[in-house]
């Protein structure tokens, strides 16, 4: 009999210090999970290639290299278009040197700004992203525009929500950079910059 009361007293014993463990642990800190969102963010922007039309090259002591200052702002409003010549855009799209305009058959478009600022999606909600990026929605509206390429995002409309998610909050974190993106120009307005 006193055996089981020992095991019985060592069982009462465990489960009381068990119970104790689990009603002390931490609640989940929202900056840590917060922080890890932007990280995965971050990774994913960056393996999605964004920076590859949305970040203005400049020319570095290597050559043409991103520029830092103006991440993820898109085409330079200050920026003008240059002139072209049509026989290359027959069978060829022409990319701008700061690779972040681009002429072929539907026109020129230009990046956009992907930074937190106004001029940019800093006003923009999750939904209107989601829209955006795997609809190919302009500023993620119903009745907007399509986007127009080399936007790839009939290559994004199966993202996970949880990867939208986080590319989002890694884009609400940056810099914001105020810059004015010009409209597209329809190929029928082409005319005033062919030489």
């Amino acid at each position: 009999m006193k055996y089981y009361l020992t095991l019985a007293s060592g069982i009462v014993a465990f489960l009381t210090i068990l119970t104790s463990c689990v009603n002390t642990v931490p609640p989940t800190d929202t900056a840590v999970i917060k922080d890890s969102l932007i990280k995965r963010g971050h990774y994913l922007v960056t393996i999605m290639g964004c920076n590859d039309c949305h970040t203005p090259l400049k020319m570095g002591p290597h050559g043409p290299e991103r520029d830092q200052d103006r991440l993820l702002s898109g085409h330079p409003e200050y920026m003008p278009v240059a002139r072209f010549d049509t026989t290359s855009t027959r069978n060829w799209v022409l990319f701008s040197f700061s690779g972040t305009s681009t002429v072929g058959p539907w026109g020129t478009s230009f990046s956009g700004n992907l930074t937190s600022d106004a001029t940019g999606i800093g006003n923009w909600t999750e939904e209107q992203f989601k829209k955006a990026i795997t609809q190919g929605k302009f500023k993620g509206l119903d009745a907007g525009r399509q986007l127009l390429p080399p936007m790839p995002w009939e290559s994004y409309a199966n993202l996970k929500d949880e990867d939208v998610k986080a590319i989002f909050a890694y884009l609400k974190s940056t810099k914001p950079i105020r810059n004015i993106v010009p409209a597209p120009i329809s190929p029928d307005r082409l005319a005033a910059y062919i030489r």
